[in-house]
């Protein structure tokens, strides 16, 4: 079955790091654009970065655009998203979602397969 894991969530201050891995099994990785979304607590799912089958294209969320790096390894079936000069309002649970790469846009209800995500709070 497929499985996408989230890793790497935690807590950070203001103005930090993280790196988000999500490690895939159980698809043909290179088959699928890999989006990351999140949610914070009472508000919807939004779309964060998208990446597409090869790595090439990628797209973002305004709100993230030049602080956070979406990219993927096809060899290792991991897709990563690097996060810096977080703020507060990045504070969520970020997911990991797959969709056949025919569809490489931000609307979470394509995609196909969701990890379980990880926290990330970042305090003021």
């Amino acid at each position: 079955q497929v499985q996408l894991v989230e890793s790497g969530g935690g807590l950070v201050q203001a103005g930090g790091s993280l790196r988000l891995s999500c490690a895939a099994s159980g698809l043909t990785f290179s088959s699928y654009t890999m989006g990351w979304f999140r949610q914070a607590p009472g508000k919807e799912r939004n779309h964060v970065a998208t990446v597409n089958w090869s790595g090439g294209t990628t797209d973002y969320a305004d709100s993230v655009k030049g602080r956070f790096t979406v990219s993927r390894d096809n060899a290792k079936n991991t897709v990563l998203l690097q996060m810096n000069s977080l703020k507060p309002e990045d504070t969520a649970v970020y997911y990991c979602g797959a969709v056949p790469r025919g569809y490489s846009g931000r609307v979470y209800s394509y995609y196909n397969y969701w990890g379980r995500g990880t926290q990330v709070t970042v305090s003021s």
